[in-house]
This record gives structure tokens, C-alpha cells and sequence, in this order.
């Protein structure tokens, strides 16, 4: 397992700093919660008639009064949406970087296979964005009992494992497109990450494109459907996991036949 030592010990500072500032960011939402809880009342009452702004964010069928609609907002857009850019930065980066930095002959040349070079550099893509995932929900549970509420914990998880999911499979998706590329892609993440976002709110504003939730892993993700129903959707998952084990069987195919420049 040297490879997956080596990737986690390139991506530390990467995965310290987004860490870092996820988990900050989280932090400051929920400790301003009581702070803004008496006002919170009205602000539902506004938002509930601000028509398609709020239908596109979920926040017409949440309570910001209670800390989990709260958090459900605030805190789930920085959880899925920075959680989203890490995840895309981190994989569509780890096959090809070998290529930009010009490290992938003297890598290759070691008595390795690369099926278990895409194999480890994978699993160092899942560890950190598990260890992402762990430390924000440790922030958050801490940061929750810090301002004396109680901590829902059913919908708590619920959220963060749908985000986990969300990043999972947005990582396999740029895990697989990693392996085509030869210089770099962090753009290229980017856009994948911003395109699935910009659909679920596209898919929330007009009925008839309300089949993109199938296509985007935020259509699974949705704190407002999540919070009013108490689970997660696990058959508009469905489609998500076709498209991380295709990224995947992607990465392993190509890169183990492609001629490494």
C-alpha cells in the first residue's frame, strides 16, 4: 500500500485546509442559531413567498425556527457544495497527475501493476474524503452541543451520509475522466461539481425537468426532501451509483491500457 501512504501524503495539506475551512464555516452557522432563532420564525414566512428562489433551495418546505431546518440550509449548502469541490479537485487530479508532473515513468517503472495503481490511488481518493466527511460531523455535533440544543441524530446522519454519497459518487465520476486526461482537469472537477448543483436547483424550479434528479447526486442530497420525510431516497440514488461504477470500470479499463506519456 505505498502508493495510497504517498497520494495521502500529498493530499494532506489539501484535505487540512478544505477540512479546515468546511468545518469552520459549519461551526459558525450553528453557534449563530440561537442568536438568530427569534427572528427565524419570519424569515420562513418570507422565504415561503418568494416563490421560485426558495422552491430552488428547498427552503419553502423547511423551518428555520428548528435547528435542523437551519442546518439543513445554511450548513448543507457548505457541506454539499464545498464537500462537492473536494471531492472533484482530489479524483479528477489523481490518475493524471502522474502524467502533468512528468512522475509517471518512474512510477510505472517499479515492479507495480497499474490495476493496483488505480486501485490504491482510488482508495486514497475514498479515504480522504471519508476522513472530510467524519471530521465535519464530529465539528457539527460539537458545535450543536455547544449551544445547548439537542442533537437530532436521525436526521443529523441522514444528511451527512447523503453528502458522503454525494461526493462518493461525484469522485468515481471524476475518477474515471481522470484516467483520459494527461494534464491536470481541476477546471474540468470544477464544472462537474457547479453542473450538477445548477441542475437539482433547475429541477426544483420547473416540474417538467424534475427528471434531473435522477442525473444529479444533489437530487438525493436535498435537505428539505430528506428533513420533511425522514430518509433518504435511495431509488433516485440508484442511477448515481450506475454512473460511479461506470467512472470507476472507466478508470481501471483506459488507464491500464493507455500509452503513458
Amino acid at each position: 500500500m505505498t502508493i495510497w501512504k504517498q497520494e495521502l501524503r500529498q493530499g494532506l495539506l489539501s484535505l487540512l485546509i478544505w477540512t479546515g475551512s468546511i468545518g469552520f464555516l459549519v461551526v459558525i452557522c450553528v453557534l449563530l442559531f440561537p442568536e438568530m432563532q427569534g427572528q427565524m420564525n419570519q424569515v420562513s414566512d418570507m422565504f415561503a413567498s418568494m416563490g421560485s428562489f426558495t422552491q430552488a433551495f428547498g427552503m419553502d418546505r423547511l423551518n428555520f425556527g428548528e435547528l435542523i431546518g437551519f442546518y439543513g440550509v445554511e450548513c448543507g449548502n457548505i457541506l454539499g457544495l464545498g464537500g462537492a469541490f473536494f471531492a472533484a479537485l482530489t479524483a479528477i487530479t489523481a490518475l493524471s497527475k502522474e502524467e502533468r508532473d512528468h512522475t509517471a515513468e518512474f512510477l510505472l517503472a517499479h515492479p507495480v501493476r497499474r490495476s493496483a495503481v488505480v486501485f490504491q490511488k482510488l482508495l486514497a481518493v475514498l479515504t480522504q474524503i471519508l476522513l472530510l466527511n467524519l471530521t465535519t460531523l464530529f465539528l457539527s455535533v460539537i458545535s450543536i452541543r455547544l449551544i445547548g440544543e439537542e442533537i437530532p441524530w436521525k436526521l443529523l446522519l441522514l444528511l451527512h451520509l447523503a453528502y458522503l454519497l454525494l461526493k462518493l459518487e461525484l469522485a468515481a465520476i471524476c475518477f474515471g475522466v481522470s484516467a483520459f486526461l494527461r494534464r491536470g482537469g481541476l477546471g474540468l472537477g470544477i464544472g462537474l461539481a457547479a453542473m450538477f448543483y445548477f441542475l437539482n436547483i433547475i429541477a426544483n424550479i420547473a416540474e417538467q425537468a424534475e427528471w434531473l434528479k435522477y442525473i444529479t447526486p444533489y437530487g438525493y442530497a436535498e435537505a428539505a426532501d430528506i428533513v420533511s420525510s425522514g430518509s433518504i431516497d435511495f431509488v433516485m440514488a440508484l442511477p448515481g451509483l450506475g454512473f460511479a461504477v461506470l467512472g470507476i470500470a472507466a478508470a481501471f479499463f483506459w488507464y491500464t491500457r493507455k500509452d503513458i506519456l
